[in-house]
Order: structure tokens, then sequence, then C-alpha cells
């Protein structure tokens, strides 16, 4: 472990560490404000920007990003997209195609908050048909993306001849109308940004091939959607694409070392405290798979800024179990700063997050949307 000056002049030492309870969600409010610096600087206009919120799932933070010029977001649940409606958010895509009941969710928030609009992805005939009946019914006219399949194999329809038809066939379904095309391409994560950039060219070329049949059919040029963090420069380099990346706003271990070319650096951390020695050169700490996201393998979870060479022998739900060397300085009560290998669901596993600006508290976010449910 670090000794504790040079810990103290590290940019994550927090002076008043004792106010916060642990295991415990923080966020260095000025590196955040950096992090959307650097994305509104590598665009050459901040309206190809839509950023996803999954990451942050906070009020506070869709405010920081519409003060900073961002008017159009992308989420993936009703809570999410509630959560925006309420920052007032100008523009929202959920990236996701409801069925029954998330569809009743989705027309009853876009009839409770008039001043957003929302729009939603569509990859099969008989959810259009549905979504249009829906919202037919309820007198509104919901704007739909077409999810493409570009090689992610989660959800989408492969772009070609049968999406063409169903984009086609969606201009013609009371209720909807089709504006553009969502391609996801989660699956490109060459550490290598040069193949990564060939990878993801290479998976878009079928996208573009469907945008000049559908403009040369008549229809407007479609908006296209395109990408998450780890293709986020490739995409940057079109013409006109929105990009969606996410985990920019905290960063994380994981993209740290996938993602080498970007300059986003770590916003969020979880404390952490040592709360026992099982044995001489074993140390339990207080965080278990309810505090960090645990999907990765053991050593792939969490780094421990001010102590890199412990080795995780073992993760409950509230201990997580580390090894030492004989004789070392630990002592109960220390304080470990984490930086997640995976930030997303880690943010989803607290209420609150306790907010540092210049190495002190000064005060906390409520993480709103990582309830299922807000008001609708």
């Amino acid at each position: 472990m670090n000794n504790d000056n040079e810990i103290k002049n590290n940019w994550y030492y927090i002076n008043d560490i004792d106010a916060i309870d642990s295991p415990a969600l923080v966020i260095y409010r000025q590196r955040l404000l950096e992090n959307i610096n650097t994305l509104i600087s590598m665009t050459d206009d901040v309206q190809r920007l839509r950023p996803h919120v999954k990451t942050h799932k906070t009020k506070e933070v869709a405010a920081l990003l519409i003060n900073a010029g961002i008017n159009k977001f992308k989420c993936a649940t009703i809570a999410e997209a509630e959560m925006l409606a309420l920052s007032a958010a100008p523009n929202v895509l959920l990236a996701y195609q409801p069925t029954m009941p998330k569809l009743k969710r989705f027309i009853e928030l876009i009839k409770k908050y008039p001043a957003t609009k929302f729009s939603c992805l569509i990859d099969n005939i008989i959810s259009a048909k549905n979504i249009g009946a829906m919202a037919d019914k309820n007198n509104i006219t919901i704007p739909v993306f077409i999810d493409l399949n570009v090689g992610m194999n989660r959800s989408g329809i492969a772009p070609g001849d049968k999406a063409i038809e169903l984009y086609k066939t969606c201009n013609n379904i009371q209720g909807i109308y089709p504006i553009g095309l969502h391609v996801y391409d989660g699956h490109i994560r060459n550490k290598n940004f040069k193949q990564r950039t060939i990878e993801c060219d290479k998976a878009f070329e079928p996208v573009l091939e469907m945008q000049n049949i559908l403009l040369n059919d008549g229809f407007a040029d479609p908006i296209i959607v395109a990408g998450g963090s780890p293709t986020f420069p490739s995409h940057l380099k079109r013409k006109k694409i929105e990009c969606s990346p996410g985990t920019f706003i905290y960063w994380d271990k994981g993209y740290q070392l996938a993602c080498a070319e970007q300059n986003f650096i770590p916003a969020a951390l979880v404390i952490s405290r040592i709360i026992s020695f099982p044995s001489d050169t074993k140390i339990c700490l207080d965080l278990g798979h309810k505090s960090v996201a645990a999907e990765n393998e053991l050593h792939k979870r969490i780094y421990f800024l001010n102590a890199p060479e412990l080795k995780f022998i073992s993760q409950s739900e509230e201990h997580l179990v580390v090894e030492t060397i004989q004789n070392h300085s630990y002592k109960i009560g220390d304080v470990l700063y984490g930086l997640p290998f995976h930030i997303c669901p880690t943010v989803a596993l607290y209420e609150r997050a306790t907010i540092i600006e210049n190495k002190k508290v000064s005060g906390e976010w409520k993480i709103i949307a990582r309830d299922r449910k807000i008001n609708v």
C-alpha cells in the first residue's frame, strides 16, 4: 500500500473520508466536467452527440450535459427515459423495442412529458404494428428507428432487403413513422484501435448501402445513430452520424485498458475499508457482489489505486478477501480507493453517490434511474 503522503498527493484522495461510510460510490465532479469537455472537443458538431445515460442515471449529470449544449440522448429503460424528461431533455431515444406492459408505460411517458420528443426501436413487423396500434389509439405518433444487427447478435434485423422492407412498411402504419437507423456494434472491442476501426468500417458498409437505397427510393435521409464507447472515435469520422458513447462520463478500468486512444479519465470510484484479517496474509474488505459489478472474473472487477499489489482470493455478497505479503502494514479501517472495471452496472448498485470537489465531500446525487420505475 502507498504511504499516507503518497496517497494524499493523488487526485483521488478525500480529506474528509471519515464522513463517508463504505462501501460507497464517489464521483469527482471536476473530472466528470473534464470528460464532458473532452467529449465535445472530439466532435465537429455537438448536435452529432447522443450520449447514452445508462452509466450515470442521474438528473444532475443530465443537466450538466444539457448545459454543455447536448440536447439528444439515448437510454435503455423507461426509468432512464423519465429521468431525462424530468431533466428537460429535448430528444430521447429509447434504445429498446417496447412490448407489453413496457409499451403501455412508454405511451404514458410520451403523454405525460410532451416537451420531450421520444422515439424507440423496431426490428420486426409484429412489434411495429403493436406499437403503431397503441399509439394511434392514444392519438399520438411515435418516430421509430430500425434496429440493425451488424454482428452483435443481440437484437435487430440484418441490414439489407428485409430491413428496407420493414422501413417502408413502418411508413404506412398508423401511429408510427420511420426516421432512421440504429446501429449498435458493441461486439467490436479490439484493443488495437486501427484494427478496431477496420472492423467497425466493415460492419458499417451494409448500413451505408441501405441508407443510399432509401434515399434513391425517395425517403428523407435517415438519421443514423451508431456505436458505443469503443467505436465512438471511428464513427466520429463519418459525416452526420449521431454517436452514442456512455461510459465516457465516468470511465472505468475496463475501457482504460481497452480504449487507450481515448483521453477520458476516471471520475467515479468505489470506496472500501479493511474490516478483518482472517490470517497473517489475508485481508477482508467490505466490498461484496452488492457493491461492484461482478460479471467479470474475480481479478477483473475492481482495481485499487492505492493498493494495486493485492491478489483477489474470493468475493461474496458483502465481503472481498484479498491476499498480501507477510508483515504487511495494512490496518483495520484503512481506506482503499477502487476503480471498477465496469462502471455502468456498478453505479446501478447504489441509490446515491457522494460528490467530491477539491478533495472534500460537497453533497450527494440520487441515482434515480437505477429504480425500474420513477413515476410512470
